[in-house]
């Protein structure tokens, strides 16, 4: 869906101005997004199967939740959005832990350019995946893996992109922080 986003400056500032995603993507203007990685008491992580009709990286085993942040909205509004639109779970702010902000830059062989900053979170599922409701035009299936599997990413095919092991080590010891704390 092509939806009204703000543009950022290189360096993450609001520049003021707004394009379509499509536009966004096809100049290569920085905008944000929200990842939000959903894990359970007992040290699962839940994938999304991208889907096989997205642009960008189809039938990848991939974050829980992600999505783009529309004009004027703020990061948490657009986090707790997008669980909604993709899984039908209701999550509240304070579920929400931000762990931090990364860039993401990456050409794709179709001419989509990402230049995007990736607000990214942790939250503890705690409702069973059967309860759950796709967006059948985002997600293709989704599924509990071990915890384990954000740190042998180089190891599996279609599951998560090993070009980004860095960021999904970072993302498993700030779940294992938190399931610790």
């Amino acid at each position: 869906m092509d939806e009204l986003i703000d543009i950022l400056t290189p360096d993450g500032k609001p520049s003021g101005k707004t394009a379509l995603k499509s536009e966004a993507h096809r100049n290569g203007w920085f905008h944000a997004t929200v990842h939000i990685w959903l894990f359970t008491e007992d040290h699962q992580v839940l994938l999304q199967q991208r889907s096989f009709a997205k642009k960008v990286f189809p039938g990848l085993w991939d974050i829980s939740v992600a999505g783009h942040i529309s004009a004027g909205e703020s990061i948490l509004s657009a986090a707790k959005r997008e669980v909604f639109e993709e899984l039908g779970l209701l999550v509240s702010e304070t579920d929400l832990i931000k762990i931090g902000t990364r860039i993401h830059q990456i050409k794709h062989k179709n001419g989509i350019q990402d230049n995007e900053y990736h607000h990214v979170f942790i939250c503890k599922l705690e409702e069973s995946i059967k309860n759950l409701s796709i967006q059948e035009e985002e997600v293709e299936a989704i599924k509990l893996v071990d915890l384990t599997t954000l740190k042998n990413t180089k190891k599996l095919t279609n599951v998560l992109l090993p070009k980004f092991h860095d960021y999904y080590c970072s993302v498993y010891k700030e779940i294992l922080k938190k399931l610790n704390s």
